[in-house]
Parts: C-alpha cells; sequence; structure tokens
C-alpha cells in the first residue's frame, strides 16, 4: 500500500498535490503535550496570532483560491468568496468568543463572589469536508484555537492540498507547529483519529451516513465533545407569487450553486400546483442557461465538476432511479465529458413516486413535488429525516409565520435561497443534519465548557443548626403517635 495520499483536479484528472500519510499516534501526543501551554497563554495573545492568520490569508487570497479552485473544481471567482470567508471567520469568532463566552462576576454578601469562566476541552480532532475545503473546517478551528484548545486537522482526501495550506498559514502567523497538527490520511485515517483515545472531542462536517457512525462511536463517552454538522434533503416552497422570474431565480441559485455540492443546498422543489407549469418553464429555462465549465474558463461559468467521477456516475444513477419509479424529466441530466465529472443540472418531477427516498443527493439534482394546500406543503416539506435548511418563496408574512413556526430545520429562510447562511448567526439542523451543535457564531458554545465558582477571599463557615451542646454520642428519638 502507498505511503502517500493524492489529490487530482477533478476538472481534468491531473495530479495536484501528494503528501505522507499521518501516524495518528504521533500527532495526538504532540497536540496533547502543546495544549496546556496554548491555553495559558492569554486570550489577547491567542486572537492576536489568529489575526496575524487573517492576514497571511488576505496576502495569500489568490493563490488559495487558484489551489481551492483546482482542487475542488469550483469555479474561481466562488474559490474567491471562499477565501474572504476564510479571512473574516477571525473576527466573527473573536466577537463570538466574547459574547457566547463571557467571563461574568456576581458580588455576593460579605465579599462572597460567584464567578462563571470558560475552559478549553484539550486536544480537539477536527474532520473537514470537501466541498468548503477551506472554509468549513477553518469554522472549527478558528473558534477551538481562540479557546485555547490543540487542533487535529484531518482533511477530506478528496482536498488534502487546500488543508495542508491552510494548516502552512496558520503555522505562518504564530500558531506553534505542535499546536495545530495536520493529519493526511484517507477514511481509516479518520475512524483512527475519531477512535483514538487521546482526543477530548470531535468536530465534523460530513455526510450523515459518517455523522451518525460518529454519534453512536462516542455514546458511552459523555466526557468528549462532539458536534455533528451534517447534510439536508433540504426543500424549497414557492407558494403565492406574481413575480415568478424571481422566484425561478432563487430556486435556481439554491438547486445548483456549487454544483448542488452545498449541504445547505435545495433538494426538493414544494410548489403550488395551479403556479407550478409557469414557474418550472422559468427554472428550466435559467437552468439550461448555466454555464458548466472548467474553474478557470472564460466566461466564468457558473458551475465547475463535481468532486469526481465517483460522485457524478452516483448522481446520474440516482437521476434513471427517480425515472424508472414514475419520475417525469423536467430537463435531463446530462455528461458533457464522459471522462471528467461535469454535470448539467437535473430537473425531475416526482410528484408521482408514492415513496421517494429520503436521500441526500449531494450534485445538480433537483425533484419536484406538486402540492395543493399550504398544510400539504409543510407536511412534505417535514416529509424528511433531515433538518438543516428550508426557505418560502413568496407568500405573505402570515404564511410565513405559519411555515417558519412548522417547518423542522435550524436555517429557515423567506423570499431567500436555502443557501449562503450569515457567518453572524448559529448554522446547524436537527434531525439527521445535526446534534444540536450549530457551527458558524454559536461554535464557541462547544470550543469551551462552562465553570462555575464561589469564591472568597476569607475563610468564613458556620453551622447553625443540628448541633449538640457536647461531642458525646446520643441517639434522639421521638414517638409518633
Amino acid at each position: 500500500m502507498s505511503e502517500d495520499l493524492l489529490s487530482f483536479e477533478p476538472a481534468t484528472g491531473a495530479e495536484l498535490w501528494r503528501g505522507r500519510i499521518s501516524d495518528i499516534d504521533a500527532e495526538v501526543a504532540t497536540a496533547r503535550a502543546a495544549w496546556p501551554a496554548w491555553a495559558a497563554k492569554p486570550v489577547t495573545f491567542r486572537t492576536e496570532t489568529l489575526r496575524r492568520f487573517a492576514d497571511r490569508v488576505k496576502a495569500d487570497g489568490e493563490q488559495l483560491a487558484d489551489l481551492i479552485a483546482r482542487e475542488t473544481g469550483k469555479p474561481l471567482w466562488e474559490a474567491r468568496t471562499e477565501v474572504e470567508s476564510v479571512a473574516n471567520k477571525v473576527d466573527i469568532s473573536i466577537k463570538a468568543y466574547a459574547e457566547r463566552t463571557p467571563n461574568r462576576r456576581i458580588e455576593g454578601a460579605m465579599g462572597l463572589r460567584n464567578a462563571v469562566r470558560h475552559k478549553p476541552h484539550g486536544a480537539l480532532a477536527v474532520l473537514g469536508p470537501y466541498n468548503f475545503p477551506a472554509h468549513l473546517p477553518n469554522g472549527h478551528i478558528v473558534p477551538a484555537l481562540i479557546a485555547g484548545n490543540s487542533v487535529l486537522f484531518k482533511p477530506s482526501e478528496k482536498t488534502p492540498a487546500v488543508g495542508a495550506r491552510l494548516v502552512e498559514l496558520l503555522h505562518g502567523a504564530g500558531v506553534p507547529e505542535e499546536v495545530v497538527r495536520l493529519v493526511i490520511g484517507g477514511p481509516d485515517a479518520g475512524k483512527a483519529l475519531a477512535a483514538h483515545p487521546g482526543i477530548d472531542g470531535l468536530l465534523f462536517t460530513g455526510s450523515a451516513r459518517t455523522g451518525v457512525a460518529i454519534n453512536r462511536q462516542f455514546a458511552d463517552q459523555p466526557g468528549k465533545i462532539v458536534a455533528l454538522e451534517m447534510g439536508g434533503n433540504n426543500p424549497i416552497v414557492v407558494w403565492d407569487t406574481a413575480d415568478i422570474a424571481t422566484a425561478a431565480t432563487i430556486v435556481v441559485q439554491s438547486a445548483f450553486l456549487s454544483a448542488g455540492q452545498r449541504c445547505s443546498n435545495a433538494r426538493r422543489l414544494i410548489v403550488k400546483q395551479d403556479l407550478a407549469d409557469r414557474l418550472l418553464a422559468e427554472v428550466k429555462t435559467l437552468a439550461g442557461r448555466l454555464i458548466v465549465g472548467h474553474p478557470h474558463a472564460d466566461p466564468a461559468p457558473y458551475m465547475g465538476p463535481v468532486i469526481d467521477n465517483e460522485a457524478a456516475d452516483g448522481l446520474t444513477e440516482s437521476f434513471l432511479i427517480l425515472m424508472s419509479n414514475g419520475g417525469q424529466v423536467i430537463r435531463h441530466m446530462t455528461r458533457p465529458d464522459a471522462n471528467r465529472p461535469f454535470l448539467t443540472p437535473g430537473i425531475i418531477d416526482v410528484t408521482a413516486i408514492p415513496e421517494r427516498p429520503d436521500i441526500e443527493l449531494f450534485g445538480p439534482l433537483l425533484q419536484v413535488i406538486r402540492v395543493d394546500s399550504f398544510e400539504a406543503a409543510i407536511a412534505e416539506a417535514n416529509n424528511t429525516a433531515f433538518g438543516l435548511s428550508a426557505a418560502l418563496i413568496g407568500g405573505t408574512p402570515q404564511l410565513y409565520d405559519q411555515f417558519w413556526a412548522n417547518a423542522r430545520a435550524g436555517v429557515i429562510n423567506w423570499n431567500r435561497p436555502t443557501n449562503g447562511a450569515s457567518s453572524a448567526a448559529p448554522f446547524g439542523g436537527v434531525g439527521l443534519s445535526g446534534n444540536h451543535r450549530p457551527s458558524a457564531f454559536y461554535a464557541a458554545d462547544y470550543c469551551a465548557y462552562p465553570v462555575a465558582s464561589s469564591e472568597s477571599d476569607a475563610l468564613r463557615a458556620s453551622i447553625g443548626v443540628g448541633l449538640r451542646d457536647d461531642d458525646t454520642p446520643k441517639l434522639v428519638t421521638k414517638k409518633y403517635l
């Protein structure tokens, strides 16, 4: 077996990067030994170090964006927005740490003080995804470092080059090499890291299948923090609106941004029956205009390839299965290059399929469901074990209130796409989408734990009741009538 991990460009198939597979035991030992000294640094020291990291990301922005585009296949313009998010995450995380984990003191009688402060967990493992190989793991790493933890970062085996560059930038900014460790390897390395007794917690972004396995693995280890950010089978509901063109634009953005490889992408379009034909005509036309191409192409594409040929094959097969089970094709998903994982947007009406598969089809594939009532639309939106994001397009404020109150999701939008959540807000879901540990602004919550203290400068103690006058043993009893 090769001791190197290789990375390839999805758009060309060319080898991009290779690196040595890590020794998990050695990496965990290094991170565990380093975290007490890092935790002992003042929080101002840690935050200033991370601010230097943000400056380095900005200075290296174009090179990092190029690397992201090459390794993921996403358009260069989108890779640039990811780099911006990486840099911006630092100030947001510093603010979140101060707001979500503040030190508090409450003065009591006779000089007594009640204090609430926060401690880091220790050595935290971070498992990153391939769709946002810099931004999403960075959303765990930066808050963890600010809180005083050391980090063992294993990037996706499909995007290790970006992960390696992210760690280089952290080290270059002054984060000690022992405090952030890069763990290179495939799924076996991820399993070994997650199972290692030397970690104090695991911060994960990825598929529901892997997340559920991690949740089971840690079920008998309540002392370790586990934050799971998983996928979604997200609904977008279109109701009464006269602006069909704008509604169609929001649907297309929700379904096909990042070639459908965002956990918050819309997978299911639920539309009012008497609106469906007009809306779908617009959606089909607009989806057909989307440029699918190489990340550095001119004119710039809206979509690049999916991550690899295996993913493209799986999506194509899923489209065919939906067709064979009664789905009506609105727009065929095609493979322009049989040797590379480029896919055109696919749209299929699955209203007639009685048992629709509740899975996350991670790519440019949108399923359409027609309904007659708003109550049926909400029921269909909730007809999933996932619960990440949901959106209502059109309708009235009263309908949105009804939708918000009844839709089961961690992100609920009105007249906005299902994707593109603010980093200044929590991001996470329920059900198979997460374990109530939202990331983004709320990542501070799982990177440190609160410690309550009762403190006094002087010794004071008394027992005011239940004492005898002397210390002679004596049992006092009472007879009850």
